[in-house]
């Protein structure tokens, strides 16, 4: 990739707004180019978010070079695209240490920076986010603004809607942009990205709105008002303001379309944003990836990168096996002997292995966009009527349906399959994306089947029987990435809810599922008197497990998990309700959020590695050892 040289860098002089309101308009050009310059090398060695930040570079300036964060409030949805903005606010000498452990978050986050207004590590909350930050100036005697920069793709979550039918009845200073590239992580879908569409194509000339009249004409430029200025180029008034539009009718008044990589549209159209007073809305198209060329033809595969040379852009590769893939392939071949097999996605087709099955049967797949809660009771909706759906999900993202899953899918006992991806530690997004909480929910919920297969040949097992041998809300959890080679534990018993490897003369029993079935494998090598449980079926609880621990004096269970609430809380609850009388302990992640480092890191770090779970079976013998001495 050939960059311009520049005399004098101008990036380098940034630390915070405050510098980048002493340049002219005539650099911020050059700026935006030395941002996207940083960009594309620093995130081509770390790994990260790269076409959503692309896109908004220009965006972002010209946000900055008018507003005045902190006291304005910047919020980004999703805040993945909020790398610009972190360098502008000072943090740019940390992107080395971007989205690994104790490093820069991936995400805005108020404890990093008092310019990061609100996480948003998921999708579709900042409308209402900013609407509450907006009342809470206004109470304070502030008229300074709260602004969310949300995507098109985050408007196919239903949350969005709520909070614009309420902040549009308000006087509250919040302005919405809204970041148009036709994108969410796949192509955005549905009725509203169509109507999106529709506005943007629109063509010829329009005149300026009441408030664009009212504000510009106060706003001077070399002395000359800036509407005067504006009203004299017809190339601007095609762009500038069009008639009456769904976000009008909400109660919000509308600017744009607007070009988002142009400054002589976004800066006096958010002057004229920054002297209104109440809701108001601005559409702005850009493109992912912009600036650079792969991006630019391929944003999808851009949009979160491993570390790559940005010379010759991400290799072409078959994609490698995972359990996401092997799930997908699963699911295609039930499918073609059952037509009642529906597959759903909240805009993952890719991520989730679904792509193969939109292929294969584009009549029974069904992309709803970021719409988890809708996805959870329309899949009520097709069982209610005999389908069997299965919707694709990351363990996170199902977090936002918990009340559907209950109301629209448990209590009519609709039999509907989760297939949780990205179950248990996922790693450098952090906090807000960390598998840990759905063996927690899942199992709250009464009459809910959890199975955790550990191998690919397990999850296209547990998937039939999941479709054909379970009843009601049924879940598979995977985690990310790949089976661990030679590694199972138990291979002969793929149709059994455990299994079980007994040892000789032993009294202590260790148990797990999923991917810390490789750890303990490992961990337990050296210690021949010790026998190994792996659980398929983690909830409920097999019976027979009950049984077998009430034979042993001490259990030691792994879990890849939160420890309260966790399946190995409740086997022990459960062996001591039933008679349990030795030393049950739970070796799991404490009652925290989980930060971000990679998956390897993280389980270090809790001491769920091979040498953390030998560590903890070493001391619960050697105090069975000492205590029997006594």
């Amino acid at each position: 990739m050939r960059y311009r040289i520049f005399m004098k860098s101008l990036l380098s002089s940034i630390q915070s707004p405050d510098d980048l309101k002493k340049l002219t308009p005539d650099q911020l050009p050059q700026l935006a180019e030395e941002v996207r310059r940083f960009l594309i090398d620093s995130v081509s060695k770390t790994g990260g978010h790269l076409a959503s930040n692309l896109g908004v570079v220009e965006l972002t300036i010209a946000l900055h070079y008018v507003f005045s964060s902190p006291d304005d409030r910047l919020l980004w949805d999703v805040g993945h695209q909020s790398y610009t903005h972190k360098i502008l606010t000072g943090r740019k000498d940390r992107f080395d240490r971007l989205r690994k452990q104790d490093g820069l978050s991936g995400f805005p986050k108020q404890h990093e920076s008092i310019h990061d207004a609100f996480l948003s590590g998921h999708s579709s909350n900042t409308v209402s986010a900013a609407f509450g930050i907006a009342e809470a100036l206004k109470l304070s005697g502030s008229d300074h603004h709260a602004i969310t920069v949300i995507g098109d793709g985050s408007f196919t979550g239903g949350m969005v809607y709520e909070a614009l039918d309420n902040a549009g009845q308000s006087d509250a200073n919040i302005i919405v942009i809204l970041n148009h590239n036709n994108m969410s992580i796949s192509k955005n879908v549905g009725s509203f990205a169509q109507y999106l569409s529709q506005v943007r194509s629109k063509r010829g000339y329009h005149r300026f709105k009441k408030l664009v009249h009212r504000t510009l004409a106060h706003i001077p430029v070399a002395g000359e008002p800036l509407e005067r200025i504006l009203t004299s180029s017809k190339s601007r008034l095609k762009q500038v303001i069009y008639h009456s539009t769904f976000f009008e009718e909400l109660g919000f008044e509308y600017l744009g379309p607007i070009n988002g990589h142009s400054f002589a549209e976004l800066l006096p159209t958010l002057e004229a944003a920054k002297e209104y007073r109440g809701p108001l809305l601005i559409h702005v198209f850009t493109q992912k990836g912009h600036g650079y060329p792969f991006a630019e033809k391929n944003p999808g595969a851009y949009h979160a990168v491993a570390p790559f040379d940005p010379a010759v852009g991400l290799k072409s590769e078959m994609p490698s096996p995972s359990f996401s893939s092997a799930f997908g392939d699963a699911l295609v071949e039930l499918a073609k002997e059952d037509d009642r097999i529906c597959a759903v996605t909240a805009a993952m087709k890719h991520a989730t292995g679904l792509h193969p099955f939109s292929m294969e049967f584009p009549s029974r797949y069904f992309d709803v966009g970021i719409a988890e809660q809708h996805a959870v009771t329309f899949c009520a909706g097709l069982s209610a009527q005999g389908k069997l759906p299965v919707f694709a999900v990351y363990s996170s993202f199902l977090q936002r349906a918990y009340d559907q899953l209950i109301h629209d899918c448990a209590i009519e006992e609709q039999h509907v399959v989760f297939a949780i991806d990205r179950a248990g530690i996922v790693g450098e997004d952090g906090e807000t994306h960390q598998g840990v909480f759905d063996p927690i929910f899942l199992s709250s919920i009464p009459g809910t089947t959890i199975y955790a297969p550990e191998t690919y040949e397990e999850v296209a097992l547990y998937l039939r029987r999941a479709l054909y041998q379970t009843k009601g809300v049924v879940a598979l959890r995977y985690p990310r990435g790949a089976e661990k080679p030679q590694t199972t534990l138990c291979a002969h018993s793929l149709e059994e809810d455990y299994c079980y490897q007994e040892a000789p003369n032993a009294s202590c029993l260790v148990i797990t599922y999923g991917r810390e079935c490789d750890m303990v494998r490992k961990a337990c090598k050296n210690h021949s008197n010790v026998s190994v449980m792996k659980l398929l079926r983690i909830h409920p609880l097999p019976e027979e497990v009950i049984q077998l621990v009430k034979t042993y004096r001490l259990v030691l269970f792994v879990e890849e998990g939160l420890k309260i609430g966790g399946i190995g809380e409740q086997l022990r609850s459960a062996s001591y309700e039933a008679g349990f009388r030795g030393v049950f302990r739970v070796l799991a992640i404490p009652s925290e959020f989980v930060k971000q480092g990679s998956p390897d890191q993280i389980l270090t770090r809790y001491h769920l590695d091979e040498a953390g779970i030998s560590a903890a079976l070493t001391s619960l013998l050697q105090e069975a050892a000492d205590e029997g001495k006594n």
